[in-house]
């Protein structure tokens, strides 16, 4: 839907409304960004409790009073947002309400109407194929549309795009501490883009958002049906009505997807899943929701 320029600006436009009406009406409040963040000006010191990140020991305060103590910080006025969106082809696939490519759009829209208020700054690194396009980050709702054009313009090249080198591609050159989020199906092997999602924690705060279609996750039984690998063009017949099939490929998905959970967890990046049959801003919402919950309780994911 997104891939013809002519048909873009329409489509970017409801988005924009969707997003703007909803977000706002169901995110009331100042928002320091996506991930409130713990900031970097030093404040004042308080108990240790389970979930703080121990990077913030106050160690002179727990040597004089025994008791651990963790430094408060002052979330920084300004945020700098990037967004590392991957178009590999894989996401040119869709059986529900959206396609994939139109999900991780809509996706990044979001993310970019939430952290770009406030003077924040949000840019984008956006992977297709072996082409990596950077989008410089920009100050303003208008400069955020304009990203947002311009990502839905960009053609789908063959092949699968390099996810541990786009992800890599936020991490140099290096750039003040902000929030970096990461939007794929990550369907490539965890050990190819873990280290550097890992490396990318190191400074910032990191969203993974994860796109899947039911079809992914398991299958119908239609009888036989072909389906093609979009990213080489190659033909599978299938017999979806063999009831064993089914459960190796369900087995399959689900051991897939929880060690794309596990990447990201010990990557210290938060996880947000959306699917293409479900509410995807319903589920940004909740999404957000438990991640303010989680902060005011003292943990970090």
């Amino acid at each position: 839907m997104l891939q013809d320029a002519a048909r873009a600006e329409p489509v970017l436009g409801k988005l924009h409304l969707l997003v703007t009406r909803k977000l706002d009406g169901l995110l009331q409040g100042d928002y320091l960004g996506l991930l409130p963040g713990p900031g970097t000006e030093p404040g004042e010191s308080r108990e240790y409790r389970a979930g703080d990140d121990v990077r913030r020991m106050d160690w002179p305060v727990t040597a004089r009073t025994t008791i651990p103590h963790v430094r408060q910080t002052v979330a920084d006025r300004e945020l700098e947002t990037w967004l590392a969106v991957d178009l590999s082809a894989s996401l040119d696939f869709g059986t529900a309400r959206h396609a994939k490519r139109e999900l991780a759009a809509a996706a990044a829209a979001a993310m970019s109407h939430l952290t770009v208020r406030g003077g924040n700054r949000v840019g984008a690194v956006i992977g297709t194929g072996d082409q990596l396009t950077r989008l410089p980050a920009r100050t303003g709702h208008k400069e955020a549309q304009g990203l947002m054009q311009a990502l839905a313009k960009i053609q789908v090249q063959p092949g699968r795009a390099d996810l541990g080198a786009l992800i890599d591609a936020l991490n140099r050159p290096p750039r003040r501490r902000g929030l970096a989020v990461v939007i794929s199906d990550f369907l490539v092997p965890p050990a190819d883009w873990e280290r550097p999602l890992r490396k990318l924690g190191v400074r910032h705060d990191v969203l993974a958002i994860e796109i899947v279609d039911p079809r992914e996750l398991e299958l119908g039984d239609s009888g036989v049906m072909e389906f093609v690998d979009p990213e080489t063009g190659r033909l599978h017949e299938v017999h979806t009505g063999d009831a064993k099939l089914r459960e190796r490929y369900a087995a399959g998905a689900a051991a897939q997807r929880s060690a794309i959970a596990r990447a990201i967890r010990g990557a210290g990046a938060a996880h947000l899943r959306l699917r293409t049959d479900r509410d995807w801003l319903l589920d940004i919402v909740r999404f957000v929701a438990a991640q303010r919950h989680a902060r005011t309780r003292g943990t970090t994911r």
